[in-house]
């Protein structure tokens, strides 16, 4: 039955494009603005149109862009209903951005021995294209209720309480917490509904036997009061699937703009009149038909002309003198026959006399206006200026910042403050060449102050309430430091549209461009250099850790946080994802923050951030500079990705030297090394408690810059008896050994002497404190 049902409807669509086709052009031109699917395709089930990249499954024929955008139709009711392919949720309604599907609703009922029906409903969206849209509400009805939403990786739920204790209570068309409550949760791709009741309705279960929550549209619902207080679970259950959808925003791919726009084949895009939209929030784009055009831009024919002209009554050209005419994309007005445009109006041929004394006139009454009005402007825009200024100071933080101040029983002495004006002019009104490079909450830029200072300028991104907090905890943090290996806080400014913070310049890049030859650096990179730049680094956390006011906690030590001055001395930066720990505490319950392959796993699981977090992320930096390798690296085996994992592996079996850079086991002795892998060892502990403290570190790595160096590494004449040594000639020696070091394929080019491509043998002196 299903089937003949499906073969007449196709017939009535064959029918009515054919009856289209030969309709006069009027017709015609209302034909092409609905080009919505692709040829062959299904365009509506039932009630609901199915604009491409949408689709319903036919067979054979490709009607939706992907099977996440696949819709099914159910022939079985009257109207037929339309469903997500994937799941079970029907659509009412399809737009350009959104969709409407059918609501869940949780609920408890009760009579006076307790609980007689429950439901929780979950509902999740990972792997699709959607997420759940801002328009949606958590709403609670009931009189002893309260309801949570779990949101995915979210421990802390959100929700609201509703109370009443008898029916007058209840308000009509108010949701206020009597009867109703309404609050707006940030979801993304998953929710679940919690639903509690304080006394489980006792002495109310007559007028209110149940209560319900469920998360929707929030124009969708309107209050009734009493009536839905009293509503039987069927009946409201019934009226909130039918008349409260889930609104869901969609995008295509999890991609941007310009990394889509570069693969032809698949990016959505298609029609030639269509542009394309970066949705930030769910991390994607949609497509847009240019001004001008209307329809489908995601078919190649889509985006159709808009006929401006084509209806009298709403033509453009309101003057009887002009005529309209329509161009690709837009239109323009000419004179008729007998006038001419004067460059604001078509005006007669023979009026050109009067014209001429009707402009003089116009133009002296208009100079008397502009004159007059040129001193009352300036006033005004002075006082916007003002007022704007001090609007964007709140906005960005600064009362959160003067609480801040005081919030340690003393002002923060604060640095310079600088104007919008004076970085502007300092980045060349932050031009893209002086970008100097960009993370999660900001862009950094090089500007050049007023009295040739170079300086490092961060400007953060749009912000929201999480963010400004963000930046308000870097202020506080770098106020308190003063130490020669953390890059210093010149000042900030809050006067712009998003605060800026302006640190001193290091001219010498990061420590990660360096190691790893992306900035032809490795040359110096000596073992000795690279203990002394752990040995600053170590230090700097160490003051952080125990010598500052407050104990500060880095949570994202990285080679590409240490950057190199000219003289290649290190400094610590970004203190965006740093948090400060009260004295009587060891411990900051925090969300997880971090960088993967430094991440502490102690911290990822439980939460607990300490000081020991940031002692594991630096004894993968440690290791990242005895080997060279990156910390993951996927194009490795997979034993090799994670270095932390590999390094522990390494130094268990026996292979320490394989891993180690082949420069590093020339210039080090054996002790020197050993000890060096033992100190990234316990870093890298899994048990936070048996990791050493940062000052504990510190004085191991100055203890390690201390070992006497390798005879073959300081004298001409031992490099070259040591290379007859790792000739063709095999020695036999109980005090000798034979290291094999082998290259690793996430290194760039090693320093000149050196072929990474290579097998090294070198013979070391075993020392004979050391077990065999």
């Amino acid at each position: 039955m299903n089937n003949k049902m499906h073969f007449f409807l196709l017939l009535i669509l064959v029918l009515q494009d054919v009856s289209w086709c030969l309709t006069d052009d009027n017709d015609y031109t209302i034909l092409k603005s609905e080009v919505i699917t692709k040829p062959g395709c299904q365009r509506q089930c039932g009630d609901l149109m199915v604009p491409y990249p949408f689709g319903i499954k036919s067979e054979g024929i490709d009607c939706s862009l992907n099977p996440s955008f696949d819709i099914s139709c159910n022939y079985s009711t009257s109207p037929p209903k339309a469903f997500i392919k994937t799941s079970n949720l029907q659509v009412f309604d399809i737009s350009d951005s959104q969709l409407r599907i059918s609501n869940i609703v949780a609920r408890n009922c009760y009579n006076q021995s307790g609980v007689v029906k429950a439901n929780f409903p979950f509902t999740r969206l990972n792997r699709t294209p959607y997420t759940f849209s801002d328009a949606n509400v958590l709403t609670v009805i009931g009189c002893d209720d309260y309801a949570y939403i779990y949101k995915d990786k979210d421990r802390l739920p959100k929700g609201c309480t509703t109370t009443c204790s008898k029916p007058e209570e209840v308000p009509t068309n108010e949701c206020a917490g009597s009867g109703c409550c309404q609050v707006p949760i940030k979801v993304l791709k998953y929710f679940r509904i919690k639903l509690n009741s304080f006394y489980r309705h006792a002495n109310i279960s007559t007028f209110n036997p149940c209560g319900y929550a469920f998360f929707g549209e929030k124009d969708g619902f309107q209050f009734k009061g009493v009536s839905d207080v009293n509503s039987s679970e069927f009946t409201f259950r019934k009226r909130i699937q039918a008349s409260v959808p889930i609104v869901l925003d969609w995008v295509i791919e999890n991609t941007t703009c310009a990394l889509a726009s570069q693969v032809s084949d698949s990016y959505a895009c298609k029609s030639e009149n269509s542009f394309c939209v970066n949705v930030s929030t769910s991390g994607g784009y949609r497509c847009k038909c240019e001004k001008g055009y209307e329809g489908n831009p995601y078919i190649s024919t889509g985006c159709q002309d808009i006929d401006e002209c084509a209806n009298p009554q709403s033509n453009p050209c309101k003057q009887s003198t002009q005529t309209c005419n329509n161009t690709p994309g837009g239109y323009n007005c000419s004179c008729r026959p007998g006038y001419y445009f004067d460059g604001t109006d078509c005006i007669a041929k023979s009026s050109k006399s009067r014209l001429i004394t009707i402009i003089l006139g116009i133009v002296v009454c208009c100079s008397f206006i502009i004159i007059a009005t040129n001193w009352l402007y300036c006033i005004t825009s002075r006082r916007k200026q003002t007022h704007l200024r001090e609007k964007f100071f709140q906005q960005n933080g600064g009362l959160l910042l003067k609480q801040q101040s005081f919030a340690e029983g003393g002002p923060i002495e604060l640095t310079k403050v600088f104007t919008d004006v004076e970085l502007k002019k300092a980045t060349n009104n932050y031009s893209a060449d002086r970008v100097l490079g960009q993370g999660g909450y900001g862009i950094v830029y090089k500007g050049i102050l007023f009295d040739q200072r170079v300086v490092a300028i961060k400007k953060s991104k749009v912000m929201d309430t999480s963010q400004i907090e963000q930046f308000i905890n870097e202020v506080v943090i770098l106020t308190q430091v003063n130490h020669r290996n953390v890059v210093k806080l010149l000042g900030c400014c809050l006067e712009c549209e998003v605060p800026l913070l302006v640190y001193e310049y290091v001219s010498n890049g990061t420590l990660f461009d360096h190691v790893h030859n992306t900035d032809g650096g490795v040359s110096w990179l000596s073992l000795e250099n690279r203990l002394r730049i752990a040995a600053e680094t170590s230090g700097a956390l160490a003051y952080l850790h125990s010598a500052a006011s407050i104990p500060i906690i880095h949570r994202d030590v990285k080679l590409a946080n240490i950057l190199l001055d000219d003289h290649r001395v290190a400094k610590i930066s970004d203190f965006g994802a740093s948090r400060l720990v009260p004295m009587d505490q060891a411990k900051v319950t925090t969300l997880v923050q971090g960088t993967l392959g430094y991440l502490d796993p102690e911290y990822f699981h439980s939460g607990q951030l300490t000081d020991k977090s940031d002692v594991y992320s630096f004894g993968v930096v440690l290791a990242e500079l005895l080997t060279g390798r990156k910390p993951i690296c996927m194009a490795n085996q997979p034993e090799e990705r994670n270095l932390a994992t590999y390094f522990i592996t390494s130094v268990k079996e026996n292979r320490l030297f394989q891993i180690l850079e082949t420069r590093i086991v020339r210039e080090g002795t054996l002790d020197q090394l050993q000890k060096a892998a033992q100190l990234v060892m316990k870093c890298l502990s899994l048990n936070g408690q048996e990791r050493p403290t940062m000052k504990e570190v510190s004085m191991e790595i100055e203890s390690l810059r201390r070992f006497t160096r390798h005879p073959w590494a300081n004298h001409q004449h031992d490099i070259e008896e040591s290379r007859s040594l790792i000739g063709d000639n095999k020695i036999q020696h109980s005090d000798l050994y034979e290291v094999e070091l082998s290259s690793h394929n996430n290194v760039g080019n090693h320093s000149e002497g050196y072929n990474s491509s290579s097998t090294i043998s070198l013979l070391h002196p075993f020392p004979s404190t050391s077990p065999r």
